[in-house]
């Protein structure tokens, strides 16, 4: 019998946590439950867990220190759901490593089916995939999920590498935002998610990221992967 994807909660407020469970686990999910960063950890260590919904601001450490502290151990997906909407706050948790960011005013159906969408392209990457992908400086192996830059290994977050591979294996050719926003966002999320994204992706693979070479911006329709990967 096949296991239940598990998700943790990490917030403060029980009213949220409750809500969360429910809809959660009406759906299917197994879910575990902390109030702060400590005993997230604890959960972490015990528990396999395919999915983690986290706060911003909760006692002693923030959602933030936590994600830093769980990107150098584990690829889980991790959605922010915080009652901060600033565009800082939202960068800063995609730029840490976040998959997702959703406001608090979000309804609980919608987040599920965010959860749904990150598990979906998660589980792809355990499918068979293709050989490495070499261009330049830069090699990608989808297998391993690893991407060498200048031989030495760069940490991606699951979304970060899909939408590498996802361009990588269509060099040449124009993608639209619209078709990468649909294709790793879905009918919900914030838009301005995917510029962040395909800007740490530059950051951590160009020489220069002002001045792209490997992913060019085609202004006003989409972007074009440049290299010329080998099979």
């Amino acid at each position: 019998m096949q296991r239940s994807a598990t998700v943790l909660v990490v917030d403060d407020e029980p009213d949220i946590v409750d809500l969360m469970r429910d809809f959660l686990e009406a759906d299917g999910y197994a879910v575990l439950t902390a109030p702060d960063a400590d005993g997230a950890r604890m959960l972490l260590n015990e528990h396999q867990v395919d999915c983690v919904i986290l706060d911003v601001m909760m006692p002693g450490q923030s959602g933030f220190d936590l994600l830093r502290d769980v990107r150098e151990e584990r690829d889980v997906p991790v959605l922010f759901l915080s009652a901060k909407q600033e565009d800082c706050d939202k960068i800063r948790g995609l730029a840490l490593g976040a998959d997702d960011y959703i406001v608090k005013s979000a309804t609980p159906t919608e987040v599920v089916a965010r959860v749904k969408a990150v598990l979906r392209r998660y589980h792809r990457g355990e499918q068979p995939a293709p050989t490495n992908f070499e261009f330049g400086r830069v090699s990608l192996d989808p297998r391993a999920r690893e991407v060498l830059v200048d031989g030495q290994p760069v940490p991606f977050t699951p979304r970060e590498f899909d939408l590498l591979e996802y361009l990588a294996e269509h060099p040449r050719q124009v993608v639209t935002r619209d078709q990468l926003y649909e294709r790793f966002w879905g009918e919900y999320g914030d838009r301005h998610s995917l510029t962040v994204h395909i800007a740490r992706i530059r950051e951590k693979i160009e020489v220069d990221p002002a001045n792209p070479q490997i992913i060019a911006t085609v202004w006003g329709v989409g972007y074009r992967f440049e290299g010329e990967p080998g099979r």
